[in-house]
């Protein structure tokens, strides 16, 4: 999925769409994010030694893992974190870097899933977590 097909997914717009791409493949949702350097959650962290937040990393993770939820949701929905658990961070990630996410769906239940992912640089993990968020549908439909 590129960017456009993304949109048509995931609710995020602006500065907050953080995938260029992703795709399912052998039952896991690979997302790719080319860090730039202009990005809103470079500014200031940290001046002169950018890189990007760990709850940014987890965020890319998420909006990848929703990919596998494309032939189960109709009409437009919300995604919304319930819990990060244990989390690890291993590397920062810098302007540049192409960050590409792996995740599963674990398990589901009505409108929660638990998911697994990491996150890396050049095939070196930068984050793992695992964590959960529900899927709601969204009010403005």
């Amino acid at each position: 999925m590129n960017r456009e097909e993304l949109m048509e997914l995931l609710p995020h717009r602006g500065s907050m769409m953080l995938l260029d791409e992703a795709e399912v493949k052998d039952g896991a949702a690979h997302g790719k994010k080319l860090i730039r350097g202009d990005e809103f959650f470079l500014d200031g962290h940290f001046p002169g030694e950018p890189i990007v937040p760990g709850v940014i990393l987890c965020e890319i993770m998420a909006q990848s893992a929703c990919v596998l939820l494309a032939g189960d949701v109709r009409g437009r929905v919300k995604t919304l974190f319930t819990g990060l658990d244990k989390v690890k961070f291993r590397r920062p990630v810098r302007p540049g870097d192409t960050f590409e996410t792996e995740c599963v769906i674990e398990k589901s239940k009505g409108p929660f899933y638990w998911a697994s992912g990491k996150g890396s640089v050049n095939g070196e993990t930068c984050v793992s977590a695992s964590f959960s968020f529900a899927v709601l549908p969204d009010e403005k439909e």
